[in-house]
């Protein structure tokens, strides 16, 4: 049980760092980052332009705003989920 919730913490504390380390950060996209790649391939198959609401989006939102509640909520349970199956094969 603690390995979940540890689980969870983590991957709570260590998203926002993960997200600016693949270049989507307060500033914006970083230049010759994985985000600004994943950007120059959203606008290719958008025809032009980023679409609202698609992840490329969504991500920029969550690095320039933070992670909103139900986002960290999701982010929890993953960590939550990764921190027992560890768990279960570390016994």
């Amino acid at each position: 049980m603690f390995a979940t919730g540890t689980g969870a913490v983590a991957a709570i504390a260590a998203a926002p760092a993960a997200l600016a380390a693949v270049g989507f950060t307060a500033g914006g996209i970083t230049a010759g980052s994985i985000a600004s790649s994943l950007m120059s391939l959203a606008a290719i198959a958008g025809g032009g332009g980023v679409a609202g609401g698609s992840l490329v989006a969504l991500l920029q939102s969550a690095g320039a705003a933070g992670i909103p509640f139900i986002g960290n909520a999701i982010v929890g349970a993953v960590g939550a989920t990764v921190g027992a199956v560890v768990s279960m094969f570390s016994q």
